[in-house]
């Protein structure tokens, strides 16, 4: 069954981890896994320092040519009707800590879910997504599973 849009902030909001999905200027889907902090209708992302190749992330190029992401948290069990996801739909854009943008409270509400950025500050950039659509599915007794 669909998720109304506040059960699917709500546990899209619970879930430890999500997928980020972009796209740059040419079209060509581009999606990572992302810890994240859920703020009213914002979700911030941050590029910590685990390793990486360069810093010159794909993610980060793709929101610059084309600011519309998704954000997808989900939960799979062998118990199908345990299944749901939800999903944040919205327009992304990059912070920098010198950029005169509030760095302070999204860092706060990541560190508040991961305490690992409490040793480990994220050093930015951030991503600042303004959800314009929560949308999500969940398993339901009546919904009748393919043999």
């Amino acid at each position: 069954m669909n998720l109304d849009p506040g059960e699917a902030k709500s546990r899209f909001a619970a879930s430890r981890v999500a997928r980020l999905a972009t796209a740059g200027a040419d079209g060509r889907p581009h999606i990572v896994p992302v810890t994240f902090a859920v703020d009213g209708d914002r979700v911030y992302i941050a590029i910590d320092s685990k390793p990486k190749r360069s810093t010159d992330l794909k993610r980060l190029r793709n929101i610059a040519e084309n600011p519309d992401v998704a954000l997808l948290a989900d939960l799979y069990d062998d118990d199908w009707s345990q299944l749901w996801w939800a999903r944040a739909d919205g327009t992304a854009r990059i912070l920098t800590a010198d950029a005169g943008t509030d760095w302070h409270t999204p860092l706060a509400r990541l560190q508040e879910r991961y305490p690992q950025y409490v040793d480990d500050v994220p050093q930015g950039p951030m991503i600042e997504v303004t959800v314009t659509r929560w949308s999500g599915w969940a398993f339901t007794d009546d919904v009748k599973l393919l043999a």
